[in-house]
């Protein structure tokens, strides 16, 4: 027997449960029986950012706090969010910390003062630890509802659907957790490609410190729809754009998944008054793709909209118009040519004349094995899932509330191709917000986001999170699958 080789995996292993990205998976030699024993270890330390939630003297945010109950998670440990830029100081106090893991917990800050957040949780914490924070904005500039998930650092971000035209104000945001500066470069391409950029190159990030980027200051040319591409070259940061419009209120531009040749959309709001669809190829090549919308009944082409050429390096945007007509519905787009990878994201209008609000919908990652949403309310909060490829199982759980509640459940049947809005679970008893937890009991994968609206003075304020895995456990090997692939 190798010593060498056995600790490597030991230590490999433990590393994955550590960080919770890493994934080993089972020797090519192994059969599917024992490929499916890898043990899913629950994580033991995950980190997250939010960023600054506004500028607005009349913003009031909400940051909400949930771990769910994971089986065989560690006893002890800690959690908080700190300001970035406490967030090295030993002693600083967190600005939230994280209830048991099933309670969810909430805290709130008033004004445009209120700064980017670096969170750590470990031991008990940190398997599928998820932040939502929520930003009401009573008028002016991206008035509105501004929700977003906080995120894990990373080293690059596609964001179509940006903008930097004169009605709107488009900052990208970038928040560095770590000990040394953070270099990063923000590419922009419009309709006709790459734009000339002035300082987008090379933008340092000081050790835990945030640096809104204003999107006009980095070009002259003023464009309607733009992708922004946002590249660390040393480091890591967490980025998310924040798309503040003059008449159309604003929200969160989270960042797209990976550019593939399939891509989903999920959860429209069923009375959505305008969909735009936006569509960017970092290849050379052009691709068409193909529209369909999943739809309470299956999947269907909307009429005089079969597909979207998509130009090489350019950017390219379709509007959709009234796409759902008053039902659920999830975007489906797939590539002509599967070796020209997409990125994609719809802007969605609710309301009418004044009284419109916006929100974003990028391509998103499919539940994987769990997703949470925190933030719920029992009255404006909608749950849509989506099973594009086959029918699938799903089981939702609802936590107890912040201040009161009882846990419930159901189980639900998406049919193939349909998205549907379910009537989700709600604590008996609820007081203050809570949570949802999707589980799939399928292999087919699964979509979710979720809506959260209010309306003030008429005007329905909303804003939408896709829900991908939140990255509670992770993938291992078992000892005994790779010890007898390795002994000589």
């Amino acid at each position: 027997m190798n010593r060498t080789t056995l600790s490597l995996i030991a230590a490999v292993a433990a590393l994955a449960a550590v960080t919770g990205v890493a994934a080993v998976s089972a020797p090519d030699a192994a059969t599917d029986d024992t490929a499916k024993a890898a043990a899913h270890l629950p994580v033991e330390r995950t980190g997250l950012l939010c960023p600054r939630p506004s500028t607005s003297d009349l913003a009031e945010t909400t940051y909400t706090s949930f771990t769910p109950v994971t089986e065989g998670a560690e006893k002890g440990g800690e959690a908080g969010l700190r300001p970035a830029t406490q967030q090295a100081k030993d002693g600083a106090e967190p600005v939230l910390e994280p209830g048991d893991p099933g309670k969810p917990v909430t805290g709130e800050v008033s004004g445009g003062d209120a700064p980017a957040l670096v969170g750590t949780a470990e031991g008990r914490f940190a398997p599928g630890w998820t932040v939502q924070q929520t930003t009401e904005v009573a008028a002016g500039t991206g008035r509105g509802l501004q929700g977003v998930a906080c995120t894990a650092a990373d080293t690059e971000f596609w964001f179509p659907g940006a903008a930097t035209g004169d009605d709107r104000t488009d900052y990208v945001h970038l928040t560095n957790p770590d000990d040394s500066a953070a270099v990063v470069d923000i590419e922009l391409y419009g309709k006709d490609g790459a734009l000339e950029t002035v300082v987008g190159e090379g933008i340092t990030v000081k050790p835990h410190s945030a640096e809104p980027v204003l999107l006009s200051t980095l070009t002259d040319e003023k464009q309607t729809d733009v992708t922004v591409h946002v590249v660390v070259r040393s480091g890591r940061v967490g980025a998310a754009v924040q798309a503040l419009d003059t008449e159309l209120g604003g929200d969160w531009l989270p960042a797209s998944t990976d550019p593939a040749g399939r891509l989903v959309v999920p959860g429209i709001p069923e009375d959505a008054t305008a969909v735009r669809l936006v569509a960017f190829t970092p290849r050379d090549a052009d691709v068409d793709l193909k529209l369909r919308l999943a739809s309470p009944t299956g999947l269907i082409t909307p009429a005089g909209n079969e597909t979207l050429h998509v130009k090489g390096g350019m950017t390219s945007a379709v509007d959709l118009g009234d796409l759902t007509r008053g039902e659920a519905g999830s975007l489906v787009l797939t590539a002509s040519d599967d070796s020209v990878p997409v990125v994609a994201a719809v802007r969605v209008l609710r309301g009418k004349g004044d009284k419109q609000e916006s929100a974003f919908i990028p391509a998103a990652r499919p539940v994987g094995t769990r997703a949470t949403s925190v933030g719920n309310t029992a009255e404006g909060t909608t749950l849509s899932l989506t099973a594009p490829e086959g029918t699938a199982e799903v089981k939702v759980t609802a936590s107890a509330g912040t201040e009161g509640g009882t846990p419930a459940s159901r189980t639900y049947t998406i049919k193939s191709g349909t998205t549907q809005n379910i009537e989700a679970p709600v604590p008996a008893g609820v007081k203050g917000t809570y949570a949802l937890t999707i589980e799939p009991r399928s292999d087919t994968p699964v979509y979710a986001s979720r809506t959260l609206t209010v309306t003030e003075d008429g005007v329905p304020f909303f804003t939408v999170q896709a829900l991908p895995d939140d990255r509670g456990t992770v993938a291992v090997p078992q000892s005994e699958e790779d010890l007898s692939v390795l002994q000589k």
